[in-house]
């Protein structure tokens, strides 16, 4: 039985995966969704830093002794998720970046932000070390219904605005593990600069999902279809 363990990105807790966990269940499959330290029902006032993050991802592998693991990392959750793929040994059989960001050894999240950086490090020191969630109309052309919109503003809470900014630390070549990225075309057609570097490792694989960048609320039955034919094609 192949174990999922899905992590949400930034705001967002294990909720977000309701529905994309139910299909996995139902297909026979171990799903665990997690919510990150300083978020949601783990919401904190202390600092929490980007190693916090990978730490929660390995320690919830190990305490559910979980093998043949597939990491499900989405939006800012792909950094933690990518570090700690290198770090649950042999018990990872792959990582899947859902239009995610992917960690690069000595850069933080914010660093790929050229444009949007300052805008982000401005909102942490306003509201006091966390990123303050995006408004409902933030959320318009991606594919979200009114009803779905309503789900992720009510749901959202700050964001620890340390993970944002703290350098990945990397011990082995990212395209060294076997991943696959699902690409969420609303939100941007073509992925990065970087994950097109990665996806020239004969070990990565792109799929494409016509939706925006919440593809867990927007089209859940699609993207468990698309994580279940992951661990069948390899």
């Amino acid at each position: 039985m192949t174990q999922f363990v899905l992590v949400a990105g930034a705001w967002l807790g294990s909720w977000a995966w309701d529905e994309v966990v139910a299909d996995l269940r139902a297909a026979g499959q171990g799903a665990h969704a997690l919510t990150l330290s300083g978020l949601a029902e783990k919401r904190r006032d202390e600092p929490v830093g980007q190693q916090t993050h990978v730490q929660d991802i390995v320690d919830e592998v190990e305490r559910l002794d979980l093998r043949d693991v597939v990491l499900v990392g989405h939006s800012y959750s792909g950094i933690p998720v990518g570090q700690a793929a290198e770090r649950i040994g042999d018990r990872l059989a792959r990582v899947v970046f859902v239009d995610s960001n992917v960690p690069a050894d000595g850069e933080s999240f914010v660093s790929a932000w050229p444009d949007g950086r300052a805008a982000v490090e401005a909102s942490i020191a306003e509201h006091g070390g966390f990123w303050a969630p995006l408004a409902a109309e933030e959320f318009a052309g991606q594919g979200l219904t009114d009803e779905q919109i309503s789900r992720i503003v009510t749901g959202a809470t700050p964001h620890p605005g340390a993970t944002l900014t703290e350098p990945a630390r990397l011990e082995r070549p990212l395209d060294a593990l076997p991943a696959t990225y699902i690409k969420c075309l609303l939100d941007w057609p073509e992925p990065s600069p970087d994950v097109a570097e990665l996806l020239k490792s004969e070990h990565w694989r792109l799929v494409e999902l016509n939706t925006g960048h919440w593809p867990m609320l927007s089209e859940p039955h699609e993207l468990a279809r698309i994580l279940l034919d992951a661990t069948k094609n390899p």
